[in-house]
């Protein structure tokens, strides 16, 4: 390829093109305004969210469907920081992500001058590399280099801060077709003698269970996983992140485990002989349920060794891609069945699945029964999208999704006002599914100026919005351990949520009893623009149903 003459601003959109980008999600100003003027001719779609963190969630849920690095935009000083959420939400979903900034001009740099700020630095906990662009001719290189770190390997965000001077150079500009950085060589097949283990220890055990993480999304590897359970007659549970890595109705899957899981699930964990960990790192609100289990043989498999043994010691640690990995094992394992386990567990399930009365004072309704309601309406390719409080668990546990169904939500971090502009990430990367964002009115509230953003890109997503007039899950602890001393969980001043999305020209209605589920969910489905449901929820509520 010939070397072309361009400014560096230029050069960054030809890098995008080059790596196939088609859609990016960002918020302007000065800073970045040479790169914006290059954008602008490209036949890139630039999403205009309302606010920067939400550039970085939107692209966290672009990049979550599509399984490659996805950008998000800001200029320098608050720009910057804004995102500084975003990143360290993808950083802890290991979500593949390139952040390209603005900065103030080289010379400046250091005199805290308007809208300095040290992004690199700052970002630096959150980030798997960061690169601030001082030399004009290496831009192809740190693209090329950035996208190919935020990919690989454990997938997570890279960020790319430009100073506004360097955009403005003229370079002899060339993108690389290949990378080779001699630091950077992360792991894909697994060792052959610990896969040979792994195999034996399938073969040998007598209640094998297989903890299905996020980490499956990362690799793909969610057929290998199904493959290998039913080959082998394995129950399956899943981590929150882990969520839809397996159909609901799957006769081996078993549900979420963890402190806010399924009875089942839980119960698996703590009487299995062999736990598989795949792609799993087994964060603090999992790793209860393996508590007092010494005697318990696990094989851990991940990408990164650093979360090998970490929370859990492993007998026979893997590391690399799952995918791959499990097609290792898929050639050592033969056949196999545990008929007595397997129908235990489900004796479990279905005894804990009875139909109970779900009650729910005057005028409100029950969170457990609304989602039943949502998934007899719910078509076979579908995206949910939970945010983070009560409404999470209640989703996480009683969501039935399909082969096609997908289950994101901000796991790690925990970050309220994920939902909406995830979702909207997620349309636009698929927009053949049908993608609804379920939040809490806390979380709504931080995340519902992006309605304008749905609106002014034909983004055609779904909201549900769980109405308490609670911050719920704070109020559920002060009401659990601090003898119900409720302090600054009051949601009084909240507007009429259906009311406020009218406003952006967006129809919905209330749902405030659960003769009404029905009806509104399948016109909310069938809306062909965004749609909002508010659904009143008891304000005592309880996470656990």
């Amino acid at each position: 390829m010939a070397k072309e003459k361009m400014t560096v601003a230029r050069a960054m959109v030809k890098c995008l093109e080059n790596e196939n980008i088609t859609t990016v999600f960002g918020y302007p100003g000065a800073a970045i305004c040479p790169f914006y003027n290059e954008l602008l001719p490209s036949g890139i779609e630039h999403i205009l969210v309302r606010h920067e963190v939400n550039g970085g969630h939107s692209a966290s849920g672009y990049a979550r469907i599509t399984g490659k690095p996805a950008v998000c935009i800001a200029t320098s000083g608050p720009g910057a920081t804004n995102l500084i959420t975003a990143i360290a939400t993808a950083y802890m979903d290991s979500i593949p992500m390139v952040i390209i900034t603005g900065q103030v001009n080289s010379d400046q740099i250091g005199y805290d001058v308007f809208q300095e700020a040290d992004i690199t630095g700052s970002a630096e906990p959150f980030v798997k590399h960061s690169y601030l662009v001082k030399n004009a001719e290496d831009i192809a290189y740190i693209f090329k280099s950035a996208f190919y770190i935020a990919g690989t390997g454990r997938p997570g965000p890279v960020l790319i801060d430009v100073p506004m001077d360097v955009q403005n150079c003229e370079i002899e500009f060339e993108y690389p077709e290949k990378i080779d950085i001699r630091t950077y060589k992360p792991s894909s097949t697994g060792n052959k003698l610990q896969v040979k283990r792994v195999c034996e220890a399938i073969m040998a055990a007598e209640k094998p269970l297989i903890c299905a993480g996020g980490g499956l999304f990362a690799s793909r590897a969610e057929k290998e996983m199904q493959q290998l359970a039913e080959i082998c007659d394995i129950p399956v549970i899943t981590t929150m992140m882990g969520i839809s890595t397996i159909p609901y109705h799957h006769r081996l899957h078993f549900g979420m485990l963890g402190m806010f899981g399924k009875k089942v699930a839980n119960r698996a964990v703590s009487e299995c002989d062999l736990l598989i960990l795949l792609g799993a790192r087994v964060g603090d609100r999992a790793v209860t349920a393996l508590k007092n289990r010494d005697n318990l043989k696990v094989i851990h498999i991940d990408i990164d060794p650093a979360e090998i043994g970490k929370s859990i010691p492993a007998a026979v640690p893997v590391v690399g891609d799952a995918a791959i990995i499990i097609r290792q094992i898929l050639e050592g394992v033969a056949p196999k069945k545990n008929d007595k386990w397997v129908s235990y567990l489900t004796g479990i399930k279905n005894d804990s699945e009875k139909d109970k009365p779900l009650e729910a004072t005057e005028g409100t309704v029950n969170p457990k029964a609304f989602v039943k309601a949502l998934n007899k309406h719910l078509p076979e390719h579908s995206v949910i999208v939970a945010d983070v409080g009560q409404n999470q668990i209640w989703t996480c546990n009683n969501i039935e999704l399909g082969e096609q169904g997908r289950f994101l939500t901000a796991g790690g971090m925990g970050t309220m006002g994920y939902s909406l502009p995830a979702a909207i990430g997620a349309k636009k990367a698929d927009d053949s599914a049908e993608v609804i964002a379920v939040c809490g009115d806390g979380s709504f509230q931080m995340q519902f100026m992006e309605l304008a953003t749905a609106v002014q890109h034909n983004i055609n997503v779904k909201i549900i919005v769980m109405v308490n007039n609670r911050l719920g899950m704070v109020r559920e602890v002060q009401t659990n351990r601090y003898d119900n001393h409720l302090i600054a969980v009051f949601l009084d001043g909240s507007p009429d949520f259906i009311k406020l999305a009218a406003a952006y020209g967006i129809s919905g209605e209330n749902v405030t009893d659960i003769s009404q589920a029905d009806g509104a969910v399948e016109r909310m489905i069938k809306s062909d623009k965004p749609y909002m449901l508010q659904v009143f929820v008891d304000e005592n509520e309880k996470t656990i149903l």
